[in-house]
């Protein structure tokens, strides 16, 4: 069994997510080739782990790989905001959500991920659901392409790409990613291919919308958060910036004290106290050792909280009150 993906910040992710009793419940919502996963279950024999992907295939491989630690993980298959409403489990001490693209589909997943490679333009985490990049990228307006690769890409020549694409879907559909790489690569000025490749935002931009991942992030966060058990700590990483954006504006806003609308305010015996600590404030970014080991860190950032209130249970008791 091939391990092509390297965990990112792991020891920082190790130190500040370590158990602080004897037998907790480690939530890895997503697992990936479970490298995070690997590391927590060998250095801490007393915790316990599920594992959560909404791809079966490189689920698969991290199961391969934690066979060792036995009847210590237990998985799920799907995407980890949709476990997280389901609140028959066991409430986790800990959750961890790593929210960047596995190295195995860049290089082994063989969907379009990489814009250094030709293969089927498909882009899907989960391949059961929703429409392939070549489908979204058939289906759009010039206007709406161009949009989207501003929106979710923040990509500056984001009409100039856009047209492009549009002329060479006049000839024919575009399905694969070796052939989007140089639609967009020869749309861009010269001066643009810099350290990071043209295609790079562009390809960023599809992911993100073929996989809904900004739109899930939100309720994924508020689902996490209202699971884990009070003094529990949730550690997410990001490697862009509109989710480290979502990210920590949601863990800032939970850090406050509720005190209610400028129209309606909350007297004070009423308000409700901040849910969370937030711990490192700017966040954790690699270190330049590692970024040189490891170049796809770079962009790397681990926000952590850990849960002071129980905001149901604070609720609930207000209304008793």
């Amino acid at each position: 069994m091939e391990i092509v993906h390297t965990p990112v910040l792991l020891e920082e992710t190790l130190q500040l997510l370590a158990p602080r009793q004897a037998g907790e419940l480690m939530i890895d919502a997503t697992v990936g080739e479970g490298g995070h996963s690997y590391a927590f279950l060998s250095r801490f024999p007393d915790l316990r782990l599920i594992g959560i992907d909404a791809d079966r295939e490189i689920q698969e491989v991290a199961k391969q790989r934690l066979k060792v630690f036995g009847e210590r993980v237990h998985w799920y298959t799907g995407w980890s905001y949709a476990f997280f409403a389901d609140s028959s489990f066991e409430k986790p001490d800990t959750i961890l959500i790593d929210l960047g693209v596995s190295q195995y589909h860049y290089k082994k997943g063989a969907r379009g991920f990489s814009f250094l490679r030709d293969e089927v333009l498909d882009m899907r985490i989960d391949r059961t659901q929703g429409l392939a990049a070549a489908e979204l990228i058939a289906g759009l307006s010039e206007k709406a392409l161009a949009d989207l690769l501003y929106t979710y890409g923040e990509e500056r020549y984001a009409r100039r790409i856009a047209r492009s694409i549009t002329e060479a879907k006049s000839k024919g559909r575009i399905n694969r990613s070796g052939v989007l790489a140089d639609i967009v690569a020869r749309a861009v000025p010269s001066r643009y291919r810099g350290s990071i490749h043209p295609a790079t935002r562009t390809f960023q931009a599809l992911r993100i919308v073929v996989n809904g991942e900004l739109i899930r992030l939100q309720e994924l966060l508020e689902r996490a958060l209202r699971v884990l058990k009070p003094g529990g700590r949730v550690g997410v990483i990001t490697f862009h910036s509109l989710e480290d954006r979502i990210v920590k504006h949601f863990f800032r806003e939970k850090s406050k004290d509720y005190t209610g609308t400028e129209e309606q305010p909350i007297y004070e015996d009423n308000r409700m106290s901040r849910s969370v600590k937030v711990l490192y404030r700017k966040g954790i970014t690699p270190g330049e050792a590692e970024i040189r080991s490891n170049p796809s860190s770079r962009s790397a950032r681990l926000r952590i909280v850990e849960k002071v209130v129980d905001e149901d249970a604070y609720l609930h008791a207000k209304e008793m009150w």
